[in-house]
């Protein structure tokens, strides 16, 4: 397994993670527990040790299962979990943020245990809280690893201004935020410079484009009644269609490659810059193996600039989330 270092300080980690999230929830429909531990283990297997989840993915299932599939195997792992993002069990479209300090003393707490360990090696403030300094916040965080129960901190979809107070109070060492051919407002808003200027990693979600690079999706029809992506902008309409028209490209010059349009997609991800740490999401052994094996496709200068000519930044029609969720974004 390839790997690459988490930040300035932090340990070597695999190139590629896996994201978690789909296992439990959002894309809940046909969901086989058994299988998404089955994909837990092939990953340990073929070396992905970065693993990420959130309490919020659920809630708290997806923890609970990660804590079930990995018991005995902690030494493999690298675990990553996030906090901050509050959902209601009577309204399912509720989202709350929180970034108090006595909040995340008991978030750290709930996830530790469902995972079934002693200490969190990665904990993210899951959003900013626009109404708690985040000094104060991450000063919380802080304590966390003086108390033995974190070992690095992160932040998800913050600003620059942002990344770099918290960087002054305790040293972050990554940065999640969505990052893909086809979602990169992250070099516009200038995240991915102050991560390489910083020394802070970037990692990556989404970064197959919620499985829309891969080719796979051809029709808004192909999601099941509570896939969250019916209520996405980008899949909805005229924008999937566009979109797909673009995804038509990425899959010719795959073709051509000899690799899946996914495969592809990553590949463009990692050439970015070795700070990047992408978590593409699967429940399933066979796509795994498929985004592993991405690690082994080398870009040419010429095929970068093939993929920049059908993805500019920009080209990507409709938001990636519907405004009101936009507005927690980069704070």
């Amino acid at each position: 397994m390839y790997t690459r270092q988490l930040g300035k300080n932090g340990p070597q980690v695999s190139a590629i993670g896996l994201g978690c999230m789909g296992m439990t929830d959002f894309y809940t429909t046909g969901s086989d527990t058994r299988e998404a531990t089955a994909t837990l283990h092939r990953a340990l297997e073929l070396g992905v040790t970065l693993l990420d989840t959130a309490d919020m993915y659920g809630p708290h299932s997806n923890e609970e299962l990660i804590g079930q599939a990995i018991a005995g195997k902690r030494d493999q792992v690298f675990l990553a979990s996030k906090f901050g993002i509050l959902r209601d069990p009577a309204n399912p479209s509720y989202r709350g943020v929180n970034g108090k300090p006595e909040y995340i003393r008991t978030a750290i707490d709930g996830t530790l245990k469902r995972l079934g360990v002693e200490t969190l090696d990665l904990y993210y403030q899951h959003r900013i809280d626009p109404d708690v300094a985040i000094e104060e916040t991450v000063g919380a965080m802080a304590e966390l690893v003086k108390a033995g129960k974190v070992r690095y901190l992160g932040l998800s979809e913050a600003s620059v201004e942002t990344l770099e107070r918290a960087h002054r109070v305790h040293p972050i060492s990554a940065l999640q935020s969505e990052y893909s051919l086809w979602s990169r407002d992250q070099e516009d808003n200038g995240c991915l410079a102050a991560c390489q200027r910083l020394g802070i990693a970037f990692v990556p979600y989404s970064p197959l484009g919620r499985g829309f690079l891969t080719g796979a999706l051809k029709s808004p029809d192909d999601f099941a009644a509570d896939d969250y992506r019916r209520f996405s902008p980008r899949f909805q309409g005229e924008n999937f269609a566009r979109n797909l028209r673009l995804v038509e490209q990425v899959q010719a010059l795959a073709a051509e490659k000899g690799v899946s349009a996914g495969q592809l997609a990553l590949a463009w991800v990692l050439a970015q810059g070795d700070y990047l740490i992408p978590i593409p999401g699967t429940k399933q052994r066979k796509y795994l193996e498929e985004n592993v094996a991405a690690l082994e496709v080398r870009l040419s200068r010429a095929e970068l600039q093939a993929l920049e000519a059908i993805f500019p930044a920009g080209a990507t029609a409709g938001l990636r989330y519907p405004e009101a969720v936009m507005q927690g974004l980069n704070r």
